[in-house]
């Protein structure tokens, strides 16, 4: 499987055949040019959408016709098993912010969570529900989000063995959040991949958790 992250909260995960999800697609100068990544010009058979605001959910900027995920609902797409998991993107139970919906995705063997916008840490149930995960893709700048010191619980909480940094300060970034450097203080085992594209193997996971940072694109 390869993961390459767009910027903001946008990866490509593609499958071992060629199956590629794109998750959280964002309008490239929206929120008045805050969203300085530039404009997503990939093709994907899926699309998985956390939330509606413009920096998640635009699946027009996509190439191909891909199928379009939202909500909690379980389903498989492109021979790909999909579930949604209904959480908050705020601690108010989305009075602030909305609902969010965290992805969990089976892709060659490896169970990939996306965690959208979540704005709180998650409770007993949830994590249940979540069950265990080997790759978390998870916001970390704070403020319209959790931040590091959450991340971190929460990548505990689900056992994650790889986790990449999302939604977090950037040159091409102009909101109010913080950087990567304030997550990756507070962990172990951290690595710069130097490229926007990680692979990962089922049996190379490693045995502590890591993190993967990468470039945006």
């Amino acid at each position: 499987m390869k993961i390459k992250w767009l910027g903001h909260s946008s990866f490509i995960v593609e499958s071992r055949d060629g199956t590629r999800i794109i998750t959280d697609p964002f309008e490239a100068g929206s929120y008045d040019g805050a969203v300085g990544y530039d404009p997503i010009q990939d093709r994907a058979d899926v699309v998985t959408i956390s939330h509606d605001h413009a920096d998640h959910n635009a699946v027009d900027t996509v190439d191909g016709e891909p199928e379009v995920v939202r909500g909690a609902e379980e389903r498989s797409v492109s021979g790909i098993g999909i579930r949604g998991i209904n959480t908050y993107h705020d601690e108010n139970r989305g009075q602030d912010r909305g609902r969010n919906t965290i992805f969990v995705m089976e892709v060659d063997g490896i169970k990939v969570a996306h965690l959208g916008d979540l704005g709180h840490l998650l409770s007993a149930e949830e994590i249940r529900k979540l069950g265990q995960i080997d790759v978390l893709l998870a916001p970390v700048g704070g403020y319209y989000t959790i931040g590091p010191e959450e991340a971190k619980k929460v990548a505990e909480g689900l056992g994650a063995k790889i986790i990449i940094p999302m939604h977090y300060k950037t040159d091409a970034l102009g909101f109010p959040i913080q950087p990567v450097d304030d997550f990756l203080r507070l962990m172990d085992d951290v690595e710069r991949a130097n490229s926007t594209t990680v692979e990962i193997d089922s049996d190379a996971l490693p045995e502590e958790p890591r993190v993967v940072v990468l470039d945006y694109s």
